[in-house]
């Protein structure tokens, strides 16, 4: 029996249970995926949002504000890299600038620091790439970036450390109310038993919701694709530079990412099927002309992979965050600004369950800390041989592209939450993520996976279930 379930491991139910295990609760998370951060959280903008977009007086507002000011040191804790680079939304004729007007408004209305608008001569002393028809821009210094699946799977692996269970590949198809817990089932016979449920299912909250009873909210899948640019291109821009807001998104963006790359895109399409990632021509084109009018020179031919992801747009307009019942929390259409909230969410939670009359506790013993997932590569020169001197796999370097180790891979597998196939790792260490995409180094850490979880080499999968890579052998 556990204190709470918590259904959902994207980057928000991550820092649920991380915060629950801090007050003392017997956590579990349930995934219905193959690994954690397999939803929105993989494939989003990874911009940490200052504040100014969310509307007065709502959660969207009042968290984001909040989470934008906690982030940093939550990141720091758990070895997450973050960087504060800020941020422009660039506006292109009067219309525009009427409207980043409203936005500096509202951002001081929602307590955000720092900002103002500036004119074409002032925004070309800190970009100059700015695109030509650019004339004004609205300037937020607070606006950062950071690693959504790092930050996922780091405040995944801290609470397992405190305490909490992770049980993966478990599909929620029933909740049954049984008088002072829950019990949640799935078709295969997996089982667990909760007095608290957090539902934290993304795309698919409105389902878990239903099956508690409560139908008072709908979750629409917004597709969203992406265009990622090799390293090279990473310094096109300092900032992140946004165009101005629709009532479809932020619209298309153009930014570095804290691992030195720049990701642009994305589009914004609201769709049925919410497991449809594909990417698209007319979606992919549609990305590369919008970013060229917000950023000159953009190097496309430098694209190194496109990918496509899902926001949970739910029907309120505002985050869902709600006891349809006693003892069941939901947290639902946590869309932009979802991961700049997160922290704030998780403080927000606790605040909840302790007005539900929940006694919580701060553990003494709770640890707050994770050594990063790339400590090896900050390491100096002397300081790596000091560790090959005693881990020989650290000096052979298995991603050429990026530079990772065997060594790197291996602390990876054995470190919660461990990764079961070759998505997994890429996720955990970057190998499979430089020019090549995995040509080279593919095989090796398949071998590697198949030695460390015990399985033949053939079983190893890219992303889960059937995705298998190998499926034969040419000779014995």
């Amino acid at each position: 029996m556990f204190d709470i379930a918590v259904i959902g491991a994207g980057v928000v139910g991550a820092l649920v249970a991380r915060e629950l295990t801090r007050f003392g609760m017997k956590v579990v998370i349930l995934e219905r995926g193959s690994d954690v951060a397999l939803g929105a959280t993989r494939a989003n903008s990874a911009i940490v949002h200052a504040g100014f977009d969310a509307k007065e007086g709502t959660l969207k507002a009042r968290l984001n504000v909040r989470g934008s000011k906690i982030m940093e040191s939550v990141c720091q804790n758990l070895g997450v890299k973050y960087k504060r680079n800020g941020s422009l939304v660039v506006g292109f004729n009067d219309e525009d600038r009427k409207t980043l007007e409203q936005l500096l408004i509202r951002g001081k209305n929602n307590g955000v620091e720092g900002l103002s608008i500036l004119e074409r001569d002032e925004i070309l002393k800190i970009e100059k790439n700015i695109g030509d028809g650019v004339i004004c821009a609205l300037h937020a210094p607070s606006g950062a970036i950071v690693c959504p699946y790092e930050l996922c799977m780091a405040a995944v692996g801290n609470a397992m450390d405190n305490g909490a269970e992770l049980i993966l590949d478990f599909n929620v198809t029933a909740i049954e109310n049984v008088g002072d817990y829950y019990k949640i089932t799935s078709p295969d016979g997996k089982l667990a038993e909760a007095k608290y449920v957090v539902n934290c299912a993304g795309a698919y909250s409105d389902d878990i919701a239903r099956l508690v009873g409560d139908s008072s909210f709908s979750i629409r899948a917004r597709r969203g694709e992406y265009l990622l640019l090799d390293r090279e291109c990473g310094d096109t821009v300092s900032h992140t530079i946004f165009r101005c807001p629709s009532k479809m998104g932020k619209g298309v963006l153009v930014s570095p990412t804290v691992d030195g790359n720049l990701l642009v895109g994305p589009t914004a399409e609201d769709i049925d099927d919410k497991s449809d990632t594909k990417t698209t021509p007319e979606g992919l084109d549609k990305v590369r002309a919008l970013a060229q009018e917000q950023v000159s020179g953009i190097a496309f031919n430098k694209v190194i992979t496109s990918f496509s992801g899902l926001r949970s747009t739910g029907s309120t307009g505002d985050f869902i965050i709600n006891l349809p019942q006693p003892r069941f929390l939901n947290i639902a259409g946590i869309e932009s600004p979802g991961l700049s909230s997160a922290p704030a969410i998780a403080e927000y939670v606790i605040m909840m369950l302790r007005e539900s009359g929940v006694f919580l506790f701060k553990r003494e013993d709770f640890n707050p800390y994770r050594r990063p997932m790339h400590y090896f590569s900050t390491l100096s020169k002397q300081e790596k041989n000091e560790i090959i001197k005693e881990r020989p796999e650290y000096a052979h370097v298995i991603c050429r592209c990026e530079m990772v180790t065997e060594g790197e891979i291996l602390d990876a597998i054995r470190t919660n939450p461990r990764p079961n196939d070759l998505d997994g790792v890429k996720r955990r260490t970057r190998a499979t993520m430089g020019r090549c995409q995995g040509g080279f180094c593919s095989p090796y850490i398949v071998e590697l996976l198949s030695r460390e979880l015990g399985i033949d080499y053939l079983e190893v999968t890219k992303s889960g279930g059937k995705s298998y890579i190998n499926v034969g052998k040419t000779k014995e």
